[in-house]
């Protein structure tokens, strides 16, 4: 724990490595100090279509972005969770892209209904 979910505008992948946007997220959820390196999972997915009204105001131009989505146990405090998401932000914002929307949220996953089986 926890799964960070890195969501984003498949154009971005001609000018940033996505492994580099996945250092990045791994690195800032390392650097909360709420999880070992090893609890720390992160994965990708590239949107090749996407809406939001602004691009039509736009003229279809494309909005480029990354949204962050990170799952992670109940438990943790409200202050807490806004480190990771902060920590999370910053380390993506050091990759200095250009012209890009970044996000990221903190879903809490509850324990008492989560399970996990690693055969």
């Amino acid at each position: 724990m926890p799964h960070c979910i890195i969501e984003y505008s498949q154009e971005l992948a001609q000018e940033v490595d996505v492994n580099l946007l996945m250092k990045a997220t791994f690195q800032g959820a390392e650097q909360s100090a709420l999880f070992t390196a090893n609890d720390i999972k992160v994965r990708a997915i590239a949107y090749d279509h996407f809406y939001s009204e602004i691009i039509e105001k736009l003229n279809n131009s494309q909005q480029r972005f990354i949204h962050v989505c990170c799952k992670i146990l109940s438990g943790r405090t409200l202050e807490q969770k806004n480190n990771l998401s902060k920590t999370i932000l910053s380390a993506l914002t050091c990759l200095n892209i250009n012209s890009v929307s970044i996000s990221v949220e903190i879903f809490d996953i509850e324990r008492e209904s989560y399970n996990k089986l690693i055969s």
